[in-house]
């Protein structure tokens, strides 16, 4: 057998990042022994630890070093102290926007043995949430007048694009076509008038290019609503970088739990590197406990060897982490149990290597 070879970096960051990360690399490990797969990983300590330390989240030829490898893991980013713009801004915006990664890819799926706190919240839900990544409401297009008078201002634009508004779209109803075919818009063109309106024009235009995806546009507040009270209904939404970061973190929780929820920030023509993250956060009040779940990290290195070109060894690693969930009672603290970071990943390795 043929040995394909990875090069990963792994940006372990703050809290229960490093405590999540081992688990998936382990993981990745484990499958690639059965699929010809070899992974090389090389760690920094780009954290809040290291700006408390530093003055920075990491150095500035950063991005240089992680530039060439085939994909980045994170795990988590923040700590008290720190504020979180200061983390974010530091570190993951900037990895986002020089490597291109504008789209941000959210499955969403009500797996067996994780119960969901929606009624009609069945193994049905099966969706995924494509959000802008880069521009949006989330621009650096701004400012603060008048400090500390009490005139203070402050100001922030956003920004959308034809091409970053036609390249998210396109990436949505390509994905819808691979799936049922059904799209939903999130919009607030009725209050929002300039740049929702125009979203929505580029959704029609898009539409045309894809005349075999059923689509339509939703207000993002009835959206919220609809997707608590019925998310069997939905198979792609798509929306931007603001309306998809809300949408994403509330159809992980409709799904059962924000803390297994994983997330890829995708450059789709492979120019750059993509990245890789558990949405969990790094959790402070029980970093360092030996109990935080790993599954989300582990689903992160299921989608990143779907992206890198292994989809049967991705539906290996999901397989295993579901059957798990769906055969034992093996669940963490965030979940209502009693297992270990470790007791749980042992328990998918072995799902792994038992096939």
């Amino acid at each position: 057998m043929t040995t394909t070879r990875h090069r990963i970096a792994l940006i372990p960051g703050d809290g229960i990042g490093t405590e999540v990360l081992p688990p998936a690399c382990a993981v990745l490990d484990a499958v690639g022994k059965r699929h010809g797969l070899a992974f090389s990983y090389d760690s920094f300590d780009w954290s809040c630890e290291r700006y408390l330390a530093e003055g920075a989240m990491m150095p500035t030829d950063g991005l240089g070093r992680i530039r060439h490898h085939d994909a980045v893991l994170l795990g988590a980013v923040g700590w008290p102290g720190v504020a979180d713009h200061v983390s974010l801004w530091g570190l993951l915006i900037p990895i986002r926007r020089q490597f291109r990664q504008y789209v941000n890819l959210r499955p969403i799926k009500v797996l067996e043995g994780v119960p969901s706190p929606v009624a009609k919240a069945g193994a049905d839900v099966d969706f995924v949430v494509v959000r802008e990544n880069v521009e949006g409401e989330y621009s650096e297009i701004g400012g603060r007048l008048n400090r500390g008078f009490p005139n203070e201002m402050a100001v922030q634009e956003a920004v959308f694009t034809r091409p970053g508004v036609e390249r998210i779209l396109d990436y949505a109803f390509t994905t819808a076509q691979r799936r049922e075919g059904h799209l939903v818009s999130a919009t607030k063109s009725n209050g929002i008038v300039h740049t929702m309106p125009f979203w929505d024009e580029l959704v029609r235009e898009a539409g045309e290019r894809f005349p075999d995806v059923e689509w339509r546009q939703e207000h993002i507040d009835a959206l919220v609503a609809k997707i608590v009270l019925d998310p069997s209904r939905y198979d792609v939404i798509v929306g931007s970088n603001l309306f998809g970061d809300i949408l994403s973190d509330l159809a992980a929780a409709v799904a059962g739990s924000i803390g297994i929820a994983p997330a890829a920030n995708l450059n789709p023509e492979r120019e750059y590197p993509s990245m890789f993250e558990p949405v969990h956060g790094s959790a402070p009040d029980i970093a360092g406990r030996g109990i935080a779940n790993p599954l989300g990290a582990i689903w992160c290195a299921s989608m990143m060897l779907d992206h890198l070109g292994h989809p049967e060894a991705a539906a290996e690693v999901f397989d295993a982490f579901a059957s798990v969930l769906a055969t034992t009672d093996a669940r963490t603290a965030d979940l209502g149990g009693t297992a270990t970071t470790k007791e749980f990943t042992q328990l998918v390795l072995g799902a792994v290597t038992d096939r």
